[in-house]
């Protein structure tokens, strides 16, 4: 008795589970859930949850899922005409994920392969349009200011990114530009050309360079002549008032020359005495007669009484 409980228990426990995958289903944070009834599209579920959804079982109704994850994808390098009618060759890449999976479904049931397929054909058209659009030194040049790869990838993804949506049900999260090249017949004439635009960046870095130069050179010029025009001033100034103060002196001394031979031999004493020293003199010898005590009276500057 105790057995049939057993098997009774584990059966309804099988049934419950078989039901229970029969009306539920999950999904995962990396899928996305197409619910069809009778072959038709009825639901779309994108965020995964706590608990199951609910289906009817088939064949009323049935899930299919897709990979939400991003697909990084990359077209082959191949030759474009610019703008200016030069070769380039540029490999693209863009990164897609599936935005709605009924028109995904419709269009390539659930094949990736298949979608990479068309993106091949839509980005090769872009990617022709857009760098049509642009002459060749957007993509290749000395200065940098010309270049404008962030443009054109923008204006490729512009191009793709609605196409994609609406037609394919993919959602291009991505685009950019991988590799960029040039075809050997045109590599020389692109290395020359670049040869020249240097060549003259340096020139007219070299010309800057000597202007710059020059006006440095004038200005210290300019500064040296002032300097020199105020010192000359300045000692014309002093000379003239040294003059005036010679003359002031000559006058006096010509009305006293007893005076003037009593300072040139206090002068000359001073001289003498200024560093420590010692001497071994006549003291008939001018300046040093000052010193003869019997020229008490000779210290008295002459002229005085």
């Amino acid at each position: 008795m105790k057995r049939n409980y057993l098997n009774l228990t584990i059966g309804l426990i099988l049934l419950l589970v078989f039901v229970a995958l029969l009306f539920c289903f999950q999904v995962r944070q990396t899928e996305i859930a197409l619910v069809t009834t009778f072959g038709k599209p009825t639901r779309t579920i994108t965020e995964p949850r706590a608990f199951p959804y609910f289906k009817w079982p088939w064949p009323i109704q049935k899930v299919q899922k897709f990979d939400k994850r991003i697909q990084n994808f990359e077209e082959k390098f191949e030759e474009t005409l610019t703008k200016d009618s030069y070769n380039i060759t540029i490999t693209v890449y863009a990164g897609w994920s599936i935005s709605d999976p009924t028109i995904f479904r419709e269009r390539f049931n659930d094949s990736v392969a298949r979608a990479e397929s068309e993106l091949t054909t839509l980005l090769r058209s872009a990617k022709s349009a857009v760098v049509g659009q642009h002459p060749f030194s957007h993509f290749i040049s000395t200065d940098e200011k010309e270049l404008k790869f962030r443009e054109i990838e923008s204006e490729m993804l512009d191009r793709v990114k609605g196409v994609a949506k609406d037609n394919y049900g993919i959602d291009i999260r991505f685009l950019g530009i991988k590799q960029l090249g040039l075809p050997e017949s045109i590599t020389q004439k692109v290395f020359d050309r670049m040869k020249e635009e240097r060549q003259r960046f340096v020139q007219k870095l070299q010309a800057e360079g000597d202007a710059k130069a020059s006006d440095i050179r004038s200005a210290a010029n300019r500064e040296r002549a002032e300097i020199i025009t105020k010192a000359e001033a300045e000692v014309t100034e002093l000379r003239g008032k040294a003059e005036a103060e010679a003359a002031k002196s000559l006058a006096v001394f010509k009305e006293n020359p007893e005076l003037a031979v009593f300072l040139l031999k206090i002068n000359a004493l001073e001289q003498s005495l200024k560093e420590r020293s010692t001497l071994v003199l006549d003291q008939r010898t001018p300046p040093f007669d000052l010193l003869d005590s019997g020229a008490q009276g000779a210290t008295k500057p002459p002229g005085k009484k």
